[in-house]
């Protein structure tokens, strides 16, 4: 039975079919009113377009915006301490879950506090001043790590540097709270110029 199968499906496609006149016209024809062409609409197409062109311009503009203005003014001041591999150190964080979303907690605000920072030319004297101090409690910070690594986990260690991060996050609040007081006092000479 298979060779019979075969063989007339051999017979068959030796036939040459001719299609009516007009029907593949008319079959067009009936798909096209069973199935009608939807046009899109044209407004949705330039919504895409312009959604995509402010999706373009709002990261470009986010990076040209976190790009730094000045590098050695906008230095990172805290860094997390990584030690080495080779070293075999203990960071505040490595001591408890706790002491470590405290340390997390207070470097990320402090990098945030830097982040938000704006410096202008008439600004960069006090900028200066608070950077400095922030260096000294950063070196200070290094200190009581290295202390904690070489005499262990103590106490005074501990909250010696939670304070530390504690004291730079409202140094960094202060001069936040300065620039804002020097922004508003240079807006009211321009008001009383005007």
């Amino acid at each position: 039975m298979a060779q019979d199968l075969k063989k007339l499906f051999e017979e068959d496609r030796k036939r040459n079919y001719e299609m009516m006149p007009g029907h593949e016209g008319r079959f067009l024809e009936r798909i096209d009113k069973a199935m009608p062409q939807q046009k899109r609409k044209t407004t949705f197409f330039w919504f895409r377009i312009a959604a995509s062109v402010m999706l373009l311009l709002g990261v470009g503009l986010y990076y040209i915006l976190r790009a730094p203005d000045n590098v050695s003014m906008k230095e990172a001041i805290v860094e997390k301490e990584n030690p080495a591999p080779d070293k075999a150190g203990i960071s505040l964080g490595d001591l408890s879950p706790d002491l470590e979303k405290i340390e997390n907690y207070y470097v990320s605000n402090i990098n945030y506090e830097l982040s938000q920072l704006s410096i202008s030319d008439d600004t960069k004297e006090m900028v200066d001043g608070f950077m400095e101090r922030l260096a000294e409690l950063d070196l200070e910070y290094k200190r009581l790590n290295s202390e904690l690594n070489e005499l262990g986990p103590n106490d005074e260690t501990i909250s010696a540097l939670i304070q530390n991060l504690q004291l730079r996050l409202q140094l960094l609040q202060k001069l936040k709270e300065k620039l804002n007081e020097f922004k508003s006092s240079k807006n009211e000479q321009k008001n009383n110029v005007i």
